[in-house]
C-alpha cells in the first residue's frame, strides 16, 4: 500500500503554475506534441514523444490518481511516455480528500475512479488498468501488459505483497500460496475488465475509508471473488510490489547501454509494473535510476526538464555557507565562493560556524564582500547556535527573502568551477547536488544506499557513479555538503530527529515527502576536503595535511611556476655553476613554516653541543629548529620526495634515488643580535637545498650564500624560491653575514 496522495502544496505557488501543468497534460492525453518550455518558476510540461494512438491504448485504459505532479508522479509519466502508454490522472490540483496514508485512506482514489469509467462499465472487450503513480514504475507496452494478463486467467488480477495491511487479523483468510509466492492484495495496481472493475466499486466508501481494505473484503468473499473472476498476481508476472521483496527480486543492467531490467529472481518472471510501496521507497529509487529505458547509451533523464536561464529574470537564491565543525584550506573554500558565476545582487548570503578557527574568515568575508549580495549575515562561534538552529536559520532566511532557490555549501566542500551554481540551476530539480568527493578516494558527497537502520549502505552502482565511470543524473537517498533546494520543497525540510544528525534529519524528511534527491556527476564542479584527524589547535594546522589533503595542500603552498620548471625546454636560472634557482613553494609556505617554527620557540643555542643529534655534537652549528621537532619530518620527506626529487632529476642528470633520504631538514635563523653568518662548509649530502622564508631588503638586510671554491655569491635571494647545489667535495659554502633584521631559511641535506 503506497503512501501518497498527502495534499503539501509543494509545487502549487500559484494558479498559474497549476494551469500550466493541466494545460500540458490535456495535451499529452489528446496525442499531441509540445515543446519543452518552462514558466517562471520553472516547471516545465513533460516531454511527449510524437506517436500515433495505438490500438492498446483504445483496449487498455490506464488510469492513476494524483493530486500534485511530485518526483514521483514525473517519474511515473516519463516511464508511461517511453513505451507509448497514455495515462489519464485522475484528483490533479484538487485537494486530497483521501487521509494521510499512514495508517489508513486512499478511499478517494475509488470514488474518483468509479466516475471516471461508468461511462466504460458496459465495455466487456475495454480493459481498465490502475496504479498509483508517486511509488510507480511502468516497465513495459501495453501489449506485453495485455499477454501477461490474458496469461494468467483472470478477469480481474491485483498486484499482491508480503504483508497483510492494514488489518494483519485477516491474514488468516487468505488462500494459501506456495514457497515464496506473496500472499496479500495489494491495492496500487490492478487490471481487469471494465464491467468486472466497475462492480468491484459499487459499494460506497468515504473518501477517507481505506481502499486496500476495501478490495481485500472483496477478494477475501470467495462468492464475490468467483464471481469477478478476482485474482492476485501471487508469482509477480505482471506486478512486483516490493515492500519485503528486496532478496526476491533483482535488478540487471546492460553493461552497454546501462538499461535495466528488474526480475522476480524466484520465479524467474519480469514484471511490468513495479511498485515501490511501504517502506521499498528507496528501493524503487535506486531501480528507477535505470528502468524505463532511463539510460539509452546516454542518460536521457539528464536531457528532460532543462531550464533556460533567462538573465533579465535570474532566479533569487539564498547562498548558505555551512561550518560546523573545522575544516582545512578555508581560506581557498572562501575564493571558490567568491567566484560562483552568479549575480551578487540575486544571491542572499548566510554564514554560519560554530567554530572559533573561522570566525575571523568569515567576519573579514562579508566586511569585503558583504556590500554586493542582496543581504548579507553571519553566525559566529561567538553567538553559541548549534548547527541545527544554524540550519534551520539558514532556511529561514531563504523564507524570508522569498527565494527561489537555497544553495547549501559546507566547509569542507570546494567549488572549482564557478559555473556551479549556473549548472544546478539548468537541471530544474527540487533537490539537486553535484557530485564532489575526495581526491584520490572514493568518499563522496552522497550514499547509494541505506541500512535497515538508516545509515550508509554501499549500492551496485556507487563506485562507477563516484568514479565517473557512469554519468548521469541518479536519485540517491542521502546528500550531504552542497545541494540546491528549490522554494518547492522548503515546506517539507526537517531538521529534528531525535537519532539522527541534521543532515540525515533533512534526507529523511524529504525522503518522506516523496522529494527526490538527485546527484549529477555529469560535470566535475569541485571536490571534498578531508577533515579526518584536522588537528585545529596547531600553529597553521593547513600545513600539517600534505599527506590527507595533498591536492589543496599542492594549490595552497607550491606555487604555479613549479610545473613550468620540469618543463626541458625552459632554462633554469643558475646563479653559480651547478647552483639551480627554482621557484617553488608560495608565501603562504613560508609564512606558516616560519610561524609554526616560531609558535614551538625552541631554537637551538648555536654551540657545538647538540643532543638532538646522533654522538651529541654538531661540526658546524647554527640557530635552528629541525622539522622533527615540531612533528612535520614525515611530512616533509614526502614534500623533498614528490616536489623536490623530480626537479634534482632535472638538473643533476644520471642521478636517481627514489625516495630521497633526509637526516636533516631543518629552518636556520639569522641575526644580528644571534648569529649572523656561518663559517665555510661542506654539506653532508649527495645535494642540498636552501628555500628563502623571507624577503631580503623587506625583512633583512645581508646575507646570502658564498660558494668559495667558484667565489661566487648568491645574495638577492627570493622569498619561496629554493637553490639546489651539489653538497660533499665541490660546494664549500659559507653564510654571508646579516646586518639587519632576520633572515630565515629552510635547509635539507638530501642523501647523506
Amino acid at each position: 500500500m503506497q503512501q501518497q496522495h498527502k495534499q503539501s502544496a509543494l509545487f502549487w505557488r500559484s494558479p498559474a503554475m497549476l494551469l500550466l501543468f493541466l494545460a500540458s497534460l490535456l495535451l499529452f492525453l489528446q496525442g499531441a506534441h509540445t515543446k519543452i518550455e518552462a514558466d517562471a518558476d520553472g516547471v516545465v510540461a513533460a516531454p511527449v514523444v510524437d506517436a500515433s494512438t495505438s490500438n492498446f491504448n483504445d483496449k487498455i485504459k490506464v488510469f492513476t490518481v494524483a493530486s500534485e505532479p511530485t518526483d514521483g508522479y514525473r517519474r511515473y509519466i516519463r516511464s508511461s511516455h517511453v513505451y507509448d502508454i497514455e495515462v489519464t490522472t485522475l484528483g490533479m490540483g484538487e485537494e486530497w480528500t483521501g487521509g494521510d496514508m499512514k495508517t489508513a485512506g486512499g478511499g478517494v482514489k475509488i470514488n474518483l475512479l468509479r466516475k471516471a469509467i461508468e461511462p466504460l462499465k458496459d465495455a466487456q472487450d475495454t480493459l481498465i488498468m490502475f496504479t498509483d503513480s508517486y511509488d510507480v514504475i511502468i516497465t513495459a507496452r501495453l501489449e506485453e501488459i495485455l499477454e501477461k494478463f490474458k496469461e494468467t486467467g483472470a478477469k480481474l488480477l491485483f498486484s499482491a505483497e508480503k504483508f497483510c495491511w492494514p488489518d494483519k487479523s485477516l491474514a488468516n483468510k487468505y488462500p494459501e500460496v506456495e514457497g515464496k509466492a506473496s500472499r496479500y492484495l495489494n491495492s496500487g495496481a490492478f487490471i481487469g475488465y471494465a464491467p468486472q472493475v466497475y462492480a468491484l466499486l459499487e459499494e460506497p466508501i468515504e473518501d477517507t475509508g481505506d481502499d486496500q481494505l476495501y478490495f481485500t473484503k472483496v477478494f477475501l468473499d470467495e462468492t464475490k471473488r468467483a464471481k469477478l473472476g478476482m485474482k492476485l498476481d501471487t508469482q509477480s508476472r505482471l506486478f512486483q510490489s516490493l515492500h519485503g521483496a528486496k532478496n526476491d527480486v533483482k535488478l540487471k543492467v546492460d553493461l552497454d547501454s546501462n538499461q535495466g531490467t528488474l526480475q522476480n529472481i524466484d520465479f524467474m518472471t519480469t514484471p511490468a509494473i513495479i511498485h515501490g510501496n511501504g517502506l521499498s521507497k528507496v528501493d524503487l529509487n535506486a531501480y528507477g535510476n535505470y528502468l524505463a529505458k532511463t539510460f539509452s547509451g546516454i542518460c536521457t533523464v539528464c536531457q528532460e526538464y532543462i531550464l533556460e536561464l533567462n538573465e533579465k529574470q535570474l532566479p533569487v537564491v539564498t547562498l548558505a555557507v555551512i561550518v560546523p565543525q573545522a575544516v582545512p584550506f578555508f581560506d581557498l573554500f572562501l575564493e571558490g565562493i567568491e567566484k560562483i558565476d552568479y549575480p551578487k545582487d540575486h544571491l542572499n548570503l548566510y554564514m554560519y560556524t560554530s567554530v572559533p578557527l573561522h570566525d575571523e574568515l568569515i567576519e573579514a568575508y562579508v566586511k569585503k564582500h558583504g556590500k554586493k549580495y542582496a543581504s548579507a549575515k553571519f553566525v559566529l562561534s561567538t553567538d553559541l547556535l548549534d548547527e541545527r538552529s544554524g540550519r534551520q536559520l539558514a532556511l529561514d532566511k531563504a523564507q524570508q527573502h522569498h527565494s527561489d532557490y537555497l544553495f547549501v555549501v559546507d566547509g569542507e566542500a570546494h567549488i572549482d568551477d564557478k559555473a556551479v551554481l549556473r549548472e544546478l540551476l539548468k537541471l530544474n530539480k527540487q533537490f539537486v547536488a553535484p557530485l564532489f568527493n575526495k581526491y584520490y578516494e572514493l568518499w563522496s558527497n552522497f550514499w547509494g544506499a541505506l541500512s535497515d537502520g538508516g545509515y550508509y549502505a554501499r549500492s551496485h552502482d556507487y563506485v562507477d557513479i563516484v568514479k565517473r565511470d557512469l554519468v548521469g543524473i541518479f536519485n540517491v537517498p542521502h546528500v550531504t555538503s552542497i545541494y540546491l533546494i528549490k522554494h518547492s520543497a522548503f515546506d517539507a525540510i526537517k531538521f529534528e530527529h531525535k537519532e539522527f544528525d541534521p543532515d540525515m534529519a533533512l534526507c529523511e524528511s524529504l525522503r518522506n515527502a516523496g522529494i527526490f534527491m538527485f546527484i549529477s556527476n555529469q560535470r566535475n564542479l569541485g571536490h571534498l576536503v578531508n577533515v579526518d584527524n584536522f588537528n585545529s589547535s596547531v600553529v597553521r594546522p593547513d600545513f600539517h595535511t600534505l599527506l590527507s589533503n595533498r591536492y589543496d595542500w599542492t594549490k595552497k603552498y607550491i606555487h604555479p611556476d613549479y610545473a613550468n620548471f620540469l618543463n626541458e625546454s625552459i632554462p633554469v636560472p643558475q646563479p653559480c655553476p651547478d647552483v639551480y634557482w627554482f621557484h617553488v613553494v608560495t608565501e603562504a609556505f613560508c609564512d606558516d613554516l616560519v610561524a609554526i617554527m616560531e609558535g614551538h620557540g625552541k631554537w637551538s643555542d648555536g654551540s657545538n653541543s647538540d643532543k638532538r643529534l646522533e654522538g651529541g655534537y654538531e661540526a658546524v652549528p647554527t640557530r635552528d629548529i629541525h622539522m622533527r621537532q615540531v612533528g612535520l619530518d614525515t611530512l616533509y620527506l614526502k614534500f623533498l620526495n614528490i616536489f623536490v626529487r623530480p626537479l634534482q632529476e632535472r638538473v643533476f642528470t644520471g642521478y636517481y634515488h627514489n625516495p630521497v633520504r633526509s637526516l636533516m631538514n631543518f629552518m636556520v635563523r639569522y641575526r644580528p643580535d644571534e648569529q649572523p653568518s656561518l663559517r665555510p662548509h661542506h654539506d653532508s649530502s649527495t645535494y642540498t637545498i636552501n628555500i628563502a622564508m623571507n624577503n631580503v631588503g623587506e625583512d633583512y638586510e645581508g646575507g646570502g650564500c658564498r660558494f668559495l671554491r667558484y667565489n661566487c655569491s648568491v645574495t638577492e635571494t627570493k622569498k619561496g624560491w629554493m637553490l639546489m647545489h651539489p653538497g660533499r667535495l665541490t660546494h664549500f659554502h659559507e653564510g654571508l653575514l646579516v646586518t639587519k633584521g632576520t633572515r630565515y631559511i629552510m635547509i635539507s641535506f638530501i642523501d647523506p
